[in-house]
C-alpha cells in the first residue's frame, strides 16, 4: 500500500461534518481533527499512486467544506513495531 498524509483546511463550522464525509471516502483510512494551522488531517491509503487522483482529488477535495490541502505522500512507514523488530535483529532471547 502507499499511503498520503493530507493536510485539510475547512470552513470552522463545516468541520465535522467535513471529516465525517471524508472518512467515509474509499481510500481514506483516518481523518484526525487537529490544532494548529490546519483543521483536519487524513491518511490516504492505495494499491497505485494513480488512486490517488480519485481518492484525493476527484473526491476529497470537493466535500462541502473543504477550502484547501496540502498532499505528502509517504516514501516509508515506520511504526514502534518495525523499529523493535530492526533493533532485535541477531538477538535470540538470550
Amino acid at each position: 500500500m502507499i499511503s498520503a498524509i493530507v493536510l485539510i483546511k475547512a470552513e470552522v463550522d463545516r468541520i465535522p461534518e467535513a471529516a465525517q464525509q471524508i472518512a467515509e471516502i474509499e481510500g481514506i483510512s483516518e481523518v484526525y481533527s487537529v490544532t494548529g494551522d490546519i483543521d483536519l488531517i487524513a491518511v490516504a491509503r492505495v494499491s497505485r499512486h494513480e488512486e490517488f487522483a480519485d481518492v484525493i482529488a476527484d473526491r476529497l477535495n470537493k466535500v462541502a467544506g473543504v477550502l484547501e490541502t496540502n498532499t505528502h505522500i509517504a516514501f516509508r512507514t515506520y511504526s514502534a513495531e518495525d523499529l523493535d523488530a530492526g533493533f532485535a535483529l541477531g538477538l535470540d532471547g538470550e
